[in-house]
């Protein structure tokens, strides 16, 4: 039978990729020197260990799923980054910081979960008077979350969109592709079928709402 651990490797490997984004949104803010960077939502880290490659700051990943956080830590360890690398499980309906604790922000795919006006408000006296905050959300609403911006208390610096094609070229294409090997290879096995019907599945809702999966870099200073 196939482990399930393979496939979420192969994603894992095929999400790093796509840090080539986080490296560009980090690459617009001035030189920071040991900056304390809040990750909401981190996951499994891939935005994370890319800033700590970026910087000689100290970031905490702040996720809710410890599995994911687990994951992270490992790979701090693994990278020689775990004296600047820490996790945080904790709700982001739920942080505590001090006020002013951080010089960044950085929100990749999470807030959403709270809402773009809502997190810009309530998460910007984390920041530091002039800190920055960066957040990839969907393309949907643009032109009104530029519009939020300003009126939540930020100067946008930089904006920038991903390619239309990015989700399929760099992401659900090689996934799929995969997929249909192991399939090949585990014919047979019925438990492992299963598995990579539950993965085509997600493929295939990706297929019939592409267009949905736009996506935008903003990048903002506290006023």
């Amino acid at each position: 039978m196939i482990k399930e651990n393979l496939i979420e490797s192969y994603k894992e490997h095929l999400r790093e990729g796509l840090t080539k984004y986080t490296r560009k949104a980090y690459q617009m803010l001035p030189e920071l020197d040991r900056p304390r960077i809040l990750d909401i939502g981190c996951g499994s880290g891939a935005s994370t260990i890319e800033l700590a490659r970026l910087c000689n700051g100290h970031i905490i990943g702040l996720d809710i799923d410890q599995p994911l956080l687990d994951k992270l830590r490992r790979k701090a360890e693994e990278g020689g980054f775990s004296n600047r690398v820490k996790t945080l499980k904790c709700s982001m309906f739920q942080m505590d910081f001090a006020d002013e604790s951080f010089d960044i922000i950085w929100s990749e795919g999470s807030i959403f979960i709270v809402g773009f006006d809502k997190g810009l408000k309530e998460w910007r006296r984390f920041l530091k008077p002039n800190g920055f905050f960066v957040v990839h959300d969907e393309s949907k609403d643009t032109k009104k979350k530029l519009k939020q911006i300003p009126n939540c208390g930020y100067n946008l610096l930089e904006y920038f969109s991903l390619p239309e094609d990015v989700w399929w070229v760099e992401y659900y294409g090689p996934l799929e592709k995969r997929v249909q090997e192991l399939r090949t290879k585990y014919i047979d096995d019925v438990e492992s079928l299963k598995l990579l019907d539950k993965e085509q599945n997600e493929i295939d809702m990706f297929k019939k709402h592409r267009e949905s999966y736009g996506s935008v870099f903003f990048v903002m200073q506290k006023i």
